[in-house]
């Protein structure tokens, strides 16, 4: 919170930066506009000026513009890529003063108190500004005021140097309903409303016109308040000289996680992704990626993970600069230590996960869960290792094979498990038959491989040794191995 008196604000509007923001990488000529579904209806969302002269406008619907202009060029518009970008140019516009904020969805506010000299003067440094956003590609409105309304009024009116009374009421970022309700009234410039009597104002638009107008007029204090810099997990060392040794890259690596862990602790986050640049002194860069199976924050752990990409790495005539950067997080809360602190025991196999990761790729590692079914092709589920927990509900009543197949057909009749059949080019003999296990199809869901019915299951043990699992199959009599025991 800055203090009200001597404040100089500078209001920075973007009215193009949607599209400027697509046209600086891919050039358009002619007309463009970026669209944007709105009530099951594509309308256009921003145009660049070529667009504007062939006389289309916000808000119009994309079937209209191309009946008025079949040369429209269009894209979907992205507003998260939007914001982003604004956050940008932000962080870019701390360079006219320590103090920047953002200003709706596309535009910037300033508070250039005691920096306008170091630019040679307000007029000097607003000039500065028009020059670098131009050779940046972006279309810019300026507006310089005491308050923060004063400065949104001339940016969005194009009115740098005009009094303020003398701007329409549209200037008081009023909804457009109100505006043209003033008008009908007569009252169409903020001084012919600074000049009307305020209590029947009050009385038929509410309290928020006058608090608007008089917080442009400097009348009433409007509050600017920064949002806090979101934390940056990254850390950079320039060596005094060049290294391409392992073990020397290795140590400067540990010196990097230990500052970078030491960030993340205070966040109370890990990390699931590291990035590691290396610049060599030939300018070449090299990057090392590692994907974590879990999320980790301790120094030990990471780093003999690095060692296999580190190894890879072709230092040439030396790396000058390293760089570590956090680039995906998650939440990890903090452990407890101590002789009665309990582990959760999932450090070793994290790690391990991490090292196959490293070879094979995190998304081919898999793990088994149980499933809610008593189908047994339904009784478990394949998910990734690393965005899933182990679970033990693998315990029933009745035990399962060790191999579960596609059911493979065998000559048999009757009910009862065959005494000889062949199976896979093998004769077999059974010394033991266990069962049944009549198990019944999921009426509420539909599966070709059980649509002739219930299935009565058996464990059969074979003179030759192998233990399988066969079920007959009552509605259409047959006899079918599906699995086999260890």
């Amino acid at each position: 919170m800055f203090d009200e008196t001597n404040r100089r604000i500078v209001c920075m509007w973007f009215p193009r930066l949607a599209t400027d923001r697509v046209l600086r990488t891919c050039p358009v000529d002619g007309p463009f506009a970026l669209t944007l579904r709105q009530n099951n209806t594509e309308r256009l969302y921003c145009l660049n000026p070529a667009a504007e002269r062939a006389g289309l406008h916000r808000g119009m619907g994309l079937a209209d513009a191309r009946a008025f202009c079949p040369d429209l060029l269009t894209r979907p518009a992205q507003p998260d890529q939007d914001a982003r970008f604004l956050a940008v140019l932000r962080r870019w516009a701390v360079r006219w003063c320590p103090w920047v904020g953002v200003e709706g969805a596309d535009g910037l506010v300033l508070d250039v108190r005691g920096a306008a000299h170091l630019w040679g003067g307000e007029a000097a440094m607003l000039e500065d500004m028009r020059a670098r956003m131009a050779a940046a590609g972006l279309a810019v409105r300026l507006g310089l005021g005491d308050t923060r309304g004063g400065a949104w009024a001339r940016a969005h009116c194009g009115a740098e140097t005009q009094a303020l009374t003398a701007l329409p009421v549209a200037a008081l970022r009023l909804e457009e309903q109100t505006c043209v309700a003033l008008q009908r009234l007569g009252l169409r410039t903020i001084g012919d409303l600074a000049g009307a009597a305020r209590a029947p104002l009050a009385r038929r638009f509410g309290r928020d016109l006058l608090l608007r107008l008089d917080q442009t007029l400097g009348a009433a204090p409007e509050s600017l308040s920064l949002a806090p810099e979101p934390p940056h997990y990254g850390v950079r060392l320039t060596l005094p000289e060049p290294i391409g040794l392992l073990a020397d890259v290795m140590a400067a690596t540990d010196r990097l996680l230990e500052a970078l862990c030491e960030k993340l602790r205070a966040q109370g986050v890990g990390a699931r992704r590291l990035s590691l640049t290396l610049r060599r002194v030939d300018q070449a860069s090299q990057q090392v990626e590692l994907q974590l199976a879990a999320a980790m924050r301790d120094p030990e752990r990471i780093l003999p993970l690095f060692e296999q990409g580190v190894a890879a790495v072709d230092a040439g005539f030396g790396i000058d600069q390293m760089r570590l950067e956090a680039i995906l997080i998650e939440p990890l809360a903090a452990q407890q230590t101590g002789l009665s602190a309990s582990s959760p025991g999932h450090d070793g196999l994290d790690d391990l996960l991490t090292r196959m990761g490293a070879r094979i790729g995190l998304e081919n590692v898999l793990r088994f869960l149980p499933a809610d079914s008593h189908i047994p092709e339904r009784s478990f589920l394949i998910a990734s290792a690393i965005y899933s927990a182990a679970e033990s509900g693998w315990s029933g009543d009745t035990p399962r094979p060790l191999r579960l197949f596609p059911p493979e057909p065998i000559a048999g009749a009757g009910s009862q498990p065959p005494e000889r059949f062949h199976w896979r080019r093998l004769a077999l003999s059974t010394v033991r038959a266990t069962g049944p296990e009549r198990i019944a199809p999921e009426w509420w869901l539909q599966d070709d491989a059980w649509h002739t019915g219930v299935r009565d299951y058996w464990r059969v043990e074979t003179r030759q040794g192998r233990r399988l699992w066969l079920f007959h199959t009552p509605q259409s009599p047959g006899w079918f191995v599906q699995g086999e025991f260890a």
